[in-house]
C-alpha cells in the first residue's frame, strides 16, 4: 500500500475503535453518570455516529435502560452502527435500544434533541465550521454533552525525524481548508466549541485523550500515518519529494516495532 492509498472509511473506523476506546477520558463519564439516574430510560443522541464506536463504548459504562439515537448522513454507516449495538447492554445489564436518523446533523435544533438525557459525539468537531459548531452547541444546551477524541493538531514521534514538524504544520493547514465553501476548523475546533458553550453560560471540562500507539498498534499507526502524510502533501505539494523517503523510514519503523506515536486529542464535557 502506498502513502496515497488508505482504507475505506468504515474499515478505518473499525481499525481505530480500540485506540479511541483506550484514549477517552473515563473521569468525564464518571462526572456525567450521576445525572443519568432515573426511572425513565436514558435517551442518548450520538452525533456523527459513524459505525457506532462511541455508542458501543459508552452504553456499557452507563446504568439503567438506555435508548440511543444515532445521527449520521451516511445510511450505510448507520446500518453498521445499529447492527453493532446488537447484544450491547448497560453497565448493570439493563437493555439498550437503538434508532437511527439519517441527515445533516449540523442542522439539528434544540427541538430535535429535546428528549435527550445526554448528547455525545466522537472525532467530530474538527470536521465542522465555526457556524456549524455554533448551531450544534445551541442545539445541545440544556443537557450534558460529551464530545470525545477531538484533534489538537499535535503529534509526537519516537524516534523523531527532521521532517516531522513540517508535515504536522501542513496537515493542520489541510484540516483548516475550505471544502465546498465550508472552512473547516480542524485543530481550532476545541477552542471554538468551548467558547460557544461559554456564550450560552455553560461551563466545559476539558481532558486530554491521546492515542498512544506503540508496536502493538503498528497497523493503526501505519494507516494513520499514510493518511496524515497524504493530507500534508495535498496541502503542500513541495513536500511530495522528501515525503517518499520520509514515508519509507516511518513505515519501516512501524513494521519493525520501532515507532511510537503520541497523537493528542481533547475530550469535552459541557453542562455536566
Amino acid at each position: 500500500m502506498t502513502v496515497e492509498e488508505t482504507l475505506p472509511f468504515a474499515d478505518w473506523l473499525r481499525l481505530r475503535e480500540p485506540a479511541d476506546a483506550a484514549a477517552r477520558a473515563e473521569d468525564l463519564v464518571d462526572a456525567v453518570r450521576p445525572r443519568l439516574t432515573g426511572a425513565a430510560p436514558t435517551v442518548v443522541h450520538d452525533l456523527g455516529s459513524g459505525t457506532g464506536s462511541m455508542s458501543r463504548w459508552l452504553a456499557t459504562r452507563l446504568p439503567g435502560p438506555q435508548h440511543w439515537v444515532l445521527h449520521d448522513r451516511d445510511a450505510d454507516l448507520l446500518a453498521r452502527a445499529a447492527e453493532g449495538m446488537t447484544g450491547v447492554t448497560a453497565a448493570d445489564g439493563a437493555p439498550v435500544t437503538v434508532t437511527v436518523r439519517c441527515g445533516d446533523l449540523t442542522r439539528l435544533s434544540a427541538a430535535d434533541l429535546a428528549d435527550g438525557s445526554l448528547v455525545t459525539a466522537s472525532a467530530l468537531l474538527d470536521m465542522l465550521t465555526a457556524e456549524e459548531i455554533e448551531r450544534v452547541v445551541a442545539a445541545c444546551v440544556g443537557r450534558p454533552t460529551l464530545f470525545a477524541i477531538s484533534v489538537t493538531g499535535r503529534v509526537r514521534f519516537t524516534p523523531t525525524d527532521p521532517l516531522d514538524a513540517a508535515v504536522e504544520a501542513a496537515f493542520n493547514d489541510h484540516q483548516r481548508r475550505t471544502v465546498d465553501g465550508r472552512r473547516l476548523l480542524g485543530p481550532d475546533a476545541v477552542a471554538a466549541t468551548v467558547a460557544a458553550f461559554a456564550r450560552h453560560g455553560v461551563d466545559v471540562w476539558e481532558r486530554p485523550s491521546p492515542w498512544r500507539l506503540g508496536p502493538e498498534q503498528a497497523d493503526l499507526a501505519a494507516e494513520w500515518f499514510r493518511g496524515w502524510l497524504g493530507a500534508a502533501c495535498a496541502q503542500r505539494p513541495d513536500l511530495a519529494g522528501p515525503a517518499q523517503a520520509y514515508a519509507e523510514r516511518r513505515l519501516a519503523d512501524a513494521a519493525a516495532g520501532r515507532l511510537s506515536v503520541l497523537l493528542e486529542h481533547t475530550d469535552l464535557l459541557a453542562g455536566g
